[in-house]
């Protein structure tokens, strides 16, 4: 069989997933934006998990590449905003019903980018119906974060990362440590020495540099299409983004900045 650049992409399959159901003419963007964003989240998750096995065999080149690709991959979710953002709220009212109790916040591949980040809390694994899906965050939980990865790496390195960071219940947040902050600020102080290391800080500083503006400008295209309205899953809208911006990766990469 000849393949060709339908049969390829599985074209028909593919253009076939968009289904509105309230027959309004803005619901087909809706469904595009949503369905696409899942596809670039499906890469994000590919490539950061690749890094973190890059990292963790200290073999730092590629993992770093990988990080930056999804930095661009991000700059394509925060464009979609400025798209979704044309909805204006009378046409995202007029479809609104078909959405039922769905929501972003049940987005399992959203959930399993902020725990590969290194964003933990084993109780959202319980929002989740489909056993399927449980089984695949709990396995996130159980190992080690993207960041995780990397203070290991720094202790291998033979800068002092406390033991008690290193080995510990990997499905919690680890509360900021003053003594990984040294860490950092040693490889910012002597980049010539931990030049691999610095890139990596880098990297990962742009990775949160982007996810917060993802966040911000879903933020701000809610608040601009339904204003402080309770979200279709039931979420407080606006207000739970807005703490939703203030929660953080790498603490120590952004607190170290301020010592340096």
């Amino acid at each position: 069989m000849t393949i060709t650049y339908r049969s390829y992409l599985r074209l028909p399959e593919l253009l076939d997933l968009q289904s509105p159901l309230s027959g309004v003419h803005d619901e087909l963007l809706f469904v595009t934006i949503h369905q696409a964003s899942e596809l670039w989240m499906k890469l994000c998750l590919h490539e950061l998990g690749e890094a973190r096995r890059r990292i963790a065999a200290d073999d730092l080149p590629p993992a770093l590449k990988m990080m930056a690709r999804v930095s661009r991959i991000q700059t394509q979710l925060i464009q979609s905003w400025e798209v979704l953002a044309t909805m204006t709220p009378a046409d995202y009212a007029a479809m609104r019903g078909s959405l039922g109790q769905s929501s972003g916040f049940q987005s399992d591949q959203y959930r399993c980018l902020e725990f590969i980040m290194g964003n933990r809390n084993a109780a959202m694994v319980a929002l989740f119906e489909e056993p399927v899906v449980r089984e695949r965050l709990a396995a996130e939980l159980a190992v080690p974060s993207l960041y995780d990865e990397a203070l290991r790496l720094l202790a291998r390195r033979g800068l002092p990362v406390p033991a008690a960071r290193i080995e510990r219940d990997y499905a919690q947040i680890a509360p900021p440590s003053a003594a990984v902050e040294a860490c950092w600020a040693t490889v910012y102080g002597r980049p010539h020495d931990y030049w691999d290391l610095y890139e990596l800080a880098e990297k990962l500083v742009d990775l949160e540099y982007h996810v917060q503006l993802w966040r911000f400008g879903h933020l701000k295209t809610v608040e601009r299409v339904i204003g402080f309205k309770t979200g279709t899953g039931g979420t407080a809208g606006v207000p739970y983004l807005a703490k939703v911006v203030e929660q953080r990766f790498f603490p120590e990469l952004l607190d170290v900045r301020t010592s340096l």
